[in-house]
C-alpha cells in the first residue's frame, strides 16, 4: 500500500498541473468570451468603403466563431486623419472616446501610439502571429492599401500617363492635378526610401502647381467627371469602388517605389467595451475575415501568401511603414498638409 500510495500521488500532482497548464492557456479567450457576453456591442470604427453589410458581415463572422451574441455598430469613416485628431483631442481633456476599436492605417495608429492611447494585450496568445502586432501590443494587421497616382482612362492620353514621381510636377499639371488629403502618403516616402529633404522639396514642387485639394472619394469622382486629369497619389480602395461600378480609373502602375498604407485594428485607451474589443481585434487577424475584407473593401494582407496584395507586391519596390518611422510620419503629415493648404 505504501508503494501504492507513493506512485499515485506523483501521478495525481501531475493531473493536477495539466489541468492548471490547460486552463492558463484558455484562461485569456475563456476570460475575453465572459467578458465580451456580458458588454453585449462594440463601438466599430472602419473605413466607409467597407460599408454596413461589410461591417455586419464581419460581426456574423465573429459571433459564429467565439459563440456570441454581441450588436456591432459601425461608423463609417469620413476623414480618418480628423477622426484620429478627434480622440486624440477627446482624451486630452479626459473624455473616453466613442469607439472601441479604429480600422484605420498604421499612420494613424502611430499618431495614437505616439499618445499612448492603445490599449495593449498580448495578442499572440490568441493565435495572432507576431508579424502581424503592431505598437508594442497595441494593434494587430488587417490588410494592405496600394497608393500610387491616378488617372481616368478615358481622358488621358497614354503617352501622358506619368511613369515616374517626378512627371507629376510638370508644368502642365497645373490647375489639372488633384491631391488627397492623406498627405502621410509623401510622409513615408520621407521617413523611407527618398528621405526628408527629397521628399518635402517634392511636396512644395506639388504645391506649386496649385493643386485641387479633397478627399479620396471626392477625388476619384472628380476623375471620372474629368475634373482632375490625375491624382498625386489615391488608393485602390477607390479603384475598387470605381471598378465596381464601371469606371474607368487605373493606377500609374509603372511607378515606383509603391506606398503601402497598411490597415491596422486597435484598441482605444478607455474603450467602452474593452473585452469584445479585444476579442474583436484578434479576430480581425483570423483567416475568416481576408475574404469577407476583400468582397467588400478589394483589399487582402500583403503578409498573407496567396492573397491578391501579396502577388501584387512582388517584384515591386514597396514602402511599408515601420513602428520607428511613427514620429517622423506623424510630424511630416502635418508638415506636408499645411505646405499643400488642407489647413486653410
Amino acid at each position: 500500500m505504501k508503494k501504492l500510495r507513493g506512485t499515485a500521488m506523483p501521478l495525481l500532482a501531475l493531473a493536477v498541473a495539466i489541468v492548471w497548464v490547460g486552463s492558463a492557456q484558455a484562461g485569456p479567450l475563456e476570460d475575453l468570451v465572459a467578458g465580451a457576453k456580458k458588454e453585449g456591442a462594440i463601438e466599430f470604427y472602419g473605413p466607409s468603403t467597407l460599408g454596413p453589410d461589410g461591417a455586419q458581415a464581419l460581426g456574423q463572422a465573429f459571433n459564429k466563431k467565439y459563440g456570441l451574441n454581441i450588436t456591432l455598430h459601425f461608423s463609417p469613416s469620413g476623414n480618418m486623419t480628423r477622426d484620429t485628431a478627434k480622440v486624440i483631442g477627446l482624451s486630452a481633456s479626459g473624455v473616453a472616446p466613442e469607439w472601441d476599436i479604429m480600422v484605420v492605417t498604421d499612420a494613424h495608429h502611430g499618431s495614437l501610439w505616439l499618445r499612448k492611447l492603445h490599449k495593449s494585450f498580448d495578442y499572440t496568445q490568441l493565435g495572432v502571429g507576431k508579424e502581424r502586432i503592431e505598437y508594442d501590443n497595441g494593434a494587430v494587421s488587417v490588410a494592405n492599401q496600394f497608393a500610387l497616382p491616378a488617372y481616368n482612362k478615358k481622358m488621358l492620353p497614354a503617352k501622358d500617363v506619368p511613369t515616374k514621381w517626378e512627371d507629376l510636377l510638370d508644368p502642365k499639371w497645373k490647375g489639372k492635378l488633384g491631391v488627397i488629403n492623406s498627405t502621410h502618403h509623401f510622409a513615408r516616402l520621407a521617413a523611407g526610401p527618398w528621405g526628408e529633404e527629397k521628399a518635402t522639396a517634392f511636396v512644395k514642387k506639388l504645391a506649386e502647381l496649385k493643386p485641387i485639394l479633397s478627399r479620396a472619394g471626392e477625388m476619384a469622382q472628380r476623375l471620372i467627371l474629368g475634373e482632375v486629369l490625375i491624382s498625386a497619389t489615391l488608393q485602390d480602395s477607390q479603384l475598387h469602388e470605381a471598378a465596381q461600378s464601371g469606371a474607368p480609373l487605373a493606377f500609374a502602375d509603372a511607378i515606383q517605389p509603391v506606398v503601402s498604407p497598411e490597415y491596422n485594428v486597435g484598441v482605444l485607451k478607455g474603450a467602452p467595451h474593452p473585452n469584445v474589443a479585444t476579442l474583436f481585434t484578434a479576430f480581425m487577424a483570423s483567416a475568416e475575415v481576408q475574404p469577407i475584407w476583400k468582397k467588400h473593401t478589394g483589399h487582402t494582407s500583403a503578409h498573407v501568401p496567396g492573397t491578391d496584395a501579396y502577388k501584387f507586391a512582388q517584384g515591386k519596390q514597396v514602402v511599408y511603414m515601420k513602428q520607428d518611422q511613427a514620429k517622423l510620419i506623424d510630424k511630416l503629415t502635418r508638415d506636408y498638409g499645411k505646405i499643400l493648404g488642407f489647413d486653410r
